[in-house]
């Protein structure tokens, strides 16, 4: 396994604001990394760093290459979307694939018409005349046929309703990913796309306090629910997080065994949400 993204000490610094704080991460090729956070803590600017869109200070390697130095040369390596809702509303279907065809040399032609083909998008249709189900499967037909060993998504599917965020989703798992690529995703519609994650990174204040596969994480995060009554004791084995849910005490444990929680209660992997809201907590305030 290679490394894609290699980040050290990685810093950018908006006049008084810093967007990214010695941020240090590692990415791996094959893998499907979620990068979640609050609003303002660095994912847009660490994306950017990623794609050679902003300068920045510490060290960054990109499929081996500065972004800074060689952005040119990693485009033909990289496909990036911010939103699928960007298509200009006048572009034709055919324009859209003759515009991708001439920017990105590792688009195939044959590849987006065979997905395009198992939809009802016709090639003189336009933008504007497309439901926002359609302009999903176009923007997944022209994505998914560029040969790209690193995907960046960020906030994909903002504005789309639950059915077209899974279709999205489900679509790009199934006929997309593969060990030889490597998708790095943000979204506040976390609970979505959990089951289709391999990392996860939690960034805060330009900081990541969290880096775990999923595998590990289900192994040192674990959800305790108690009553009343053994919520003494479980608040002395130091938990991560506290909330109550009718009536019952429901903590959030890191690295505590299994041995010393299950006398207390019922157990259960904490979701990707709950351990984002824990984490998060005092961030607001």
């Amino acid at each position: 396994m290679s490394t894609v993204i290699d980040a050290r000490d990685l810093t950018k610094e908006y006049k008084s604001t810093l967007a990214l704080d010695a941020a240090n991460f590692q990415i791996e090729s094959g893998r499907i990394v979620g990068l979640i956070g609050p609003n303002g803590a660095g994912k847009t600017t660490a994306l950017k760093a990623i794609l050679g869109l902003t300068d920045f200070e510490g060290e960054l390697s990109v499929l081996g290459m500065d972004p800074r130095h060689h952005r040119d040369r990693l485009m033909r390596e990289v496909c990036f979307i911010a939103d699928v809702a960007v298509l200009p509303r006048w572009m034709r279907v055919s324009e859209a694939i003759d515009f991708v065809e001439a920017v990105h040399p590792r688009f195939n032609r044959a590849r987006c018409e065979h997905f395009l083909a198992r939809t009802k998008l016709t090639p003189s249709q336009k933008v504007k005349q497309m439901s926002k189900g359609m302009i999903v499967q176009l923007h997944l037909a022209l994505v998914m046929a560029i040969d790209a060993r690193l995907l960046v998504l960020d906030e994909p599917t903002l504005g789309l309703d639950i059915l077209y965020r899974k279709q999205f989703y489900q679509t790009l798992l199934e006929d997309y990913f593969d060990e030889n690529k490597t998708i790095i995703v943000t979204t506040h519609q976390v609970e979505e796309i959990e089951h289709i994650l391999t990392d996860l990174m939690f960034i805060r204040d330009g900081q990541i306090v969290l880096n775990t596969n999923m595998d590990d994480m289900g192994e040192r995060f674990v959800e305790l629910m108690t009553s009343a009554e053994h919520a003494d004791a479980a608040r002395a084995l130091g938990p991560l997080d506290e909330r109550h849910v009718f009536g019952k005490c429901v903590f959030l444990f890191d690295g505590v065994s299994r041995e010393q929680l299950e006398p207390l209660g019922e157990l259960r992997r904490p979701s990707v949400s709950d351990l984002f809201v824990a984490t998060m907590k005092g961030t607001y305030e």
